[in-house]
């Protein structure tokens, strides 16, 4: 019996530095959880980090039950910050499970850091170097305003009150101020001098000298001078033939 005590007590001793072995190096009660940078559109249910992202959230697993969170993002690199420049800070508690998450929010492209500090943590903050970076929109291409539709390559953007051109279709041209008449012919539009001037009115000017039109024969005028210096004769005659005879 002496033999198999000493042998006891040896497998007990093991047995116990087994069991306690485990604690010794378990994590210490606080460091236990992580926290994941995740793009606004991934679940929080996944535990995976993304470096990358535009509109994003922090996500963390693991932690103590309703253990509380602060936490603060700094700028880093390749941004008009200073690097060490805090851009953004929040606090919160977790949930019975040690899970919580941010709300998503937004940064200026560029790299920063996040530093996360928590409840009866032991050794130093929790960190992620991240990047922000918002896809512009493709080149060339203008955002369409409420309502309106885009237009397609190679059409027109139709204005107010006017319907789109359909495929292979010229666009209409301005109407005409004055209506076609009747049968295809389209009106002069400076009437001729036969149908201006009216049936046997007396042309105003001759052609193309530009003198006044005669408004009679010159024959008349001759022979109304010719009887007007024969008259002007007589008188003088009868004139002298009187002066004469009153001399006498």
């Amino acid at each position: 019996m002496r033999i198999f005590i000493p042998a006891g007590a040896l497998v007990t001793a093991v047995t116990a530095s087994l069991l306690l072995a485990p604690s010794a190096f378990a994590t210490p009660k606080g460091d236990n959880g992580t926290v994941k940078i995740h793009d606004a559109k991934t679940g929080e249910e996944l535990r995976r980090n993304e470096p990358k992202v535009c509109s994003f959230y922090l996500d963390a697993f693991g932690f103590d039950a309703t253990q509380k969170v602060q936490w603060h993002i700094e700028a880093w690199a390749n941004n008009d910050l200073d690097k060490g420049e805090t851009v953004k800070t929040g606090a919160f508690a977790l949930d019975g499970s040690g899970h919580g998450r941010t709300a998503d929010m937004t940064l200026p492209d560029g790299q920063y850091k996040l530093f996360w500090n928590f409840e009866g943590e032991n050794g130093k903050a929790k960190h992620k170097v991240f990047k922000t970076d918002c896809e512009p929109g493709k080149p060339g291409e203008e955002p369409t305003k409420p309502g309106e539709e885009p237009t397609k390559p190679g059409e027109e953007p139709t204005k107010p009150g006017e319907e789109p051109t359909k495929p292979g279709e010229e666009p209409t041209a301005t109407p005409s101020a004055t209506p076609s008449a009747p049968g295809g012919e389209q009106p002069s539009a400076t009437p001729s001098a036969s149908e201006s001037t009216p049936a046997g009115a007396p042309a105003t000017q001759g052609g193309d000298s530009g003198n006044l039109a005669e408004t009679g024969s010159s024959a008349p005028v001759g022979m109304m001078a010719a009887v007007a210096v024969a008259l002007a004769a007589a008188g003088g005659f009868l004139v002298m033939r009187r002066r004469k005879a009153q001399q006498h």
